[in-house]
Parts: C-alpha cells; sequence; structure tokens
C-alpha cells in the first residue's frame, strides 16, 4: 500500500510539473548590467527541493518569473544535500531557501514565505 501511494504522488507531481513547464509564461527583463547584478546576489542562494512537491513547484515558477539563478538541490533520500538540509536547517523540509549573506546561513521554509523574500529582494 505504501508503495502504491507513492506511485500514485510521484505520478500526480510529474504531471503538475509537465503542466507548470507549459504554462510558466515569460521571464522578468532586466537590463543586462541589472541581471548580472541579480545573478551576483543570487549566487548565495540555494533551494533544497523535492521535483514532484507541489509546493516546491510552486517556488521553481516564482524563481522562473524573477529570472532567478537560484541553485536546486534535491533532498531526496540518499542525496548528499538532504543531510546538508538536516545539519544546517535543522528539519528535512522543503521548500526551503538557503540564504548566505555576510558570512551568515539563514534557512527559510515555507514557499510563500520564499517567494515574499524573493518578491521582495529582487523585484
Amino acid at each position: 500500500m505504501k508503495l502504491f501511494i507513492k506511485l500514485i504522488r510521484n505520478l500526480l507531481g510529474l504531471i503538475i510539473a509537465t503542466l507548470d513547464v507549459l504554462t510558466r509564461g515569460t521571464k522578468l527583463k532586466r537590463s543586462p548590467e541589472e541581471q548580472q547584478q541579480v545573478n551576483a546576489q543570487a549566487a548565495n542562494l540555494a533551494l533544497y527541493q523535492f521535483f514532484a512537491c507541489p509546493f516546491c513547484i510552486k517556488t521553481r515558477r516564482a524563481i522562473y518569473k524573477l529570472n532567478l539563478p537560484i541553485e536546486k538541490r534535491n533532498a531526496q533520500e540518499g542525496s548528499p544535500h538532504r543531510e546538508a538540509l538536516l545539519q544546517g536547517g535543522g528539519k528535512v523540509k522543503v521548500p526551503c531557501l538557503r540564504i548566505e549573506e555576510e558570512g551568515k546561513v539563514e534557512w527559510l521554509y515555507e514557499s510563500s514565505e520564499i517567494i515574499g523574500y524573493l518578491e521582495k529582494r529582487f523585484a
């Protein structure tokens, strides 16, 4: 039964991810200089995520629309990123945005909070 539920969850996630790719829309356009600044700031960000998670898809969609080159790290079971998420953030919960600024690291959970942070900082 557990395997069946996992299969259904992954299938639904794949369908949602496919629909996301097909309906994303356009990226935010910036001048080359502005985009270069954004790229430099985004280099200190990483999104810990699961591919088929609806909340992760929502967060990735916002990242795409804001035209942010944020590294995406798979936190699936067996991944070294999962252990980093657990050690750094204190729990394995996705999506989680790792923010490194001035030598300090912050772990931001919850898709709505992550999207709000990104829109405030980059929109």
